[in-house]
C-alpha cells in the first residue's frame, strides 16, 4: 500500500466529515487507506463514521490520550509507505497526495513534507514551515516578533527545505517515522510536531517545504496571546530545550525567565467582529433549504464574479471541486471582509470558521443534497 492518512478525531463530528470527504477524493487513484484515532469523544463522530464511510478503520481510546500517544498508536496499525499525520479539521485538494508523492519519489534522504496551509479565510498560516526554534527566537515570537520563529527564507509557493512543520499536516514515510519513534509522547499537545521534526533532521533527513499544494485548516496556530495556548506553548518549549540542548544553569533559568516574561506580559487576541451584509451561492444544490437557515437574500455568484464586501460565501462541493474550493479561498486576504462556508458534496450541514484562532461554525439544515 502506497499511503495511509491518519486522522486524529475528538468531539469534531462535523469537520472531520469535510475531512473524510475531501481525502477520498484525494485519495480516489491511489492504493490508500484512512484511519481515524479518536480520543473518546463524546459527539456521534463514531456513529457518522460507520454510517457514511465503512471501508474507514477506526480505533477507540476509551480516554484522552493526547495528540502524540493517539497518532502513535493509529501509525502501529497503518500499511502505508508513506503516511500523512492529518488534522481532522482540514480540506485537501483532490491532487494535493498524488502531487507529495511525486515530489517525495525524488528525494532519497526526505524527512518530512509540509505544504502551504490557509485558514478558513484564506489567508496564509506562517505555521505552515518555521525554523528550530532557539532560545532567542521563541522569546522574540512570545513577544509578538515571529520573523525568525518562522521559515522567512521561503514564499508561501516556493518549495524548498525547512526545519520544522505543524502537525495539522505533516507527510512522510513510514519507515522515517518508526525510526525517531514517531511523537514524543513527554508532550500532550503542542511542541510535539517541533520535537518529531527536530528529531528527524537530526537523524540526517531533509525536511522540506511544498508550496505547490494547498490545505485549508480551519483552526489555525493559536496566537500567543491566547492565555490557554501560550501556557501550553511555554511548557512545551521547556521540554524541548530541557530534552535536545546541553543543560546549563545560567541558560536555563534564562529560558525560564525569557518565556516566562512573554507569557506574564502577553496581550488580549484581537477579535474581529463579523458583518454580513449579503449571502451568496456558488453551485447548484440546496439554495431554497439554506435560505431557510440564514436569510432570504442568498444569491447565486459565479466563480468569476467580484464579491462585495461583507459578504458570505457558501461554496457547493457538490459541484466544485475541493481544489476549485481552497484555490477560491486563496485568492482572499482581506481582513475578515469576506467570509465562508463550505456545503461538503453529500451533506445537510455548512462549515466554516472566520478566522484562524476560534472553532468554527456548523450551521445545519435538513435535506442532504447528492451529487450528481
Amino acid at each position: 500500500m502506497k499511503l495511509s492518512v491518519v486522522i486524529l478525531n475528538y468531539n469534531v463530528r462535523y469537520f472531520l466529515e469535510l475531512c473524510i470527504k475531501s481525502v477520498i477524493a484525494a485519495t480516489s487513484k491511489l492504493d490508500a487507506e484512512i484511519l481515524v484515532i479518536d480520543n473518546n469523544s463524546k459527539d456521534d463522530s463514531r456513529q457518522m463514521v460507520a454510517d457514511l464511510f465503512p471501508a474507514v478503520k477506526w480505533i477507540q481510546n476509551t480516554t484522552n490520550v493526547g495528540f502524540s500517544k493517539a497518532n502513535n498508536q493509529a501509525v502501529t496499525h497503518a500499511r502505508g509507505e508513506y503516511i500523512c499525520i492529518l488534522n481532522p479539521d482540514t480540506v485537501v485538494s483532490e491532487d494535493t497526495f498524488i502531487k507529495l508523492l511525486n515530489f517525495s519519489e525524488t528525494k532519497e534522504n526526505l524527512g518530512i513534507v509540509g505544504c502551504k496551509l490557509i485558514d478558513g479565510t484564506g489567508k496564509y498560516l506562517p505555521e505552515s514551515k518555521r525554523n528550530i526554534p532557539y532560545v532567542s527566537a521563541a522569546i522574540k515570537k512570545m513577544f509578538g516578533a515571529s520573523e525568525a520563529y518562522y521559515a522567512s527564507h521561503l514564499l508561501p509557493d516556493d518549495i524548498g527545505r525547512a526545519d520544522i512543520f505543524v502537525g495539522a499536516f505533516m507527510f512522510l514515510r513510514r519507515e522515517v517515522y518508526m525510526q525517531v519513534k514517531g511523537f514524543d509522547e513527554d508532550y500532550f499537545m503542542y511542541g510535539e510536531d517541533v520535537d518529531i521534526s527536530y528529531k528527524i533532521l537530526k537523524a540526517g533527513f531533509d525536511n522540506y517545504y511544498f508550496g505547490n499544494t494547498t490545505v485549508i485548516h480551519f483552526k489555525g496556530e493559536s496566537t500567543l496571546k491566547d492565555k490557554k495556548y501560550a501556557r501550553r506553548f511555554y511548557g512545551a518549549m521547556q521540554i524541548f530545550y530541557r530534552k535536545h540542548f546541553k543543560k546549563n544553569m545560567v541558560f536555563d533559568a534564562l529560558v525560564w525567565l525569557g518565556l516566562k516574561a512573554a507569557f506574564l506580559f502577553r496581550q488580549a487576541p484581537k477579535t474581529h467582529s463579523k458583518q454580513v451584509k449579503q449571502y451568496f451561492f456558488i453551485g447548484t444544490h440546496g439554495i431554497a433549504a439554506l435560505e431557510n437557515v440564514l436569510v432570504n437574500d442568498l444569491k447565486p455568484l459565479k466563480l468569476t464574479e467580484n464579491i462585495p464586501l461583507f459578504s458570505e460565501v457558501i461554496l457547493d462541493a457538490n459541484t466544485l471541486s475541493y481544489k476549485q474550493i481552497i484555490t477560491y479561498l486563496s485568492q482572499f486576504e482581506n481582513d475578515n471582509k469576506v467570509s465562508f462556508k463550505i456545503l461538503p458534496d453529500n451533506s445537510n450541514f455548512i462549515i466554516g470558521s472566520d478566522d484562524s484562532i476560534n472553532q468554527g461554525q456548523v450551521i445545519l439544515f435538513k435535506k442532504s443534497f447528492k451529487n450528481s
